[in-house]
């Protein structure tokens, strides 16, 4: 009986956690800085780059490593026709993301939930 009712807090205390990780996604606005992650592949899944020739034909280096630690700046929030939330950013220290991309898009709840991005 003990171990049911334990097992039973275990299950109730893990959806308020995932409730509260889901408010702090939405709290997001115009001007909040941002942290970029570690990409979850090679490259990041949840951002909206251009594919990497044409990085490279614009005069970019296309180097996903480098961009992990970096601060960004939140310059607009949308939702797309599915209902998700897509927000604009800009780097904070206001070089080009690859020497040739001022902004970029990102799925705000993916790259949050995977580690991408980090508020």
């Amino acid at each position: 009986m003990k171990k049911i009712l334990f097992i039973a807090l275990l299950a109730i205390s893990g959806i308020f956690a995932q409730q509260n990780n889901t408010d702090a996604q939405t709290s997001i606005e115009v001007g909040n800085e941002l942290i970029i992650g570690q990409p979850s592949n090679q490259e990041f899944e949840h951002f909206h780059f251009p594919k990497t020739n044409f990085i490279i034909k614009k005069g970019g280096i296309a180097n996903y490593k480098a961009l992990a630690g970096k601060k960004v700046i939140v310059t607009a929030v949308e939702s797309n026709r599915e209902g998700k939330k897509v927000v604009t950013v800009k780097r904070k220290d206001g070089l080009k993301f690859f020497k040739s991309i001022a902004t970029v898009k990102i799925d705000l709840e993916q790259a949050i939930s995977s580690g991408e991005i980090k508020s």
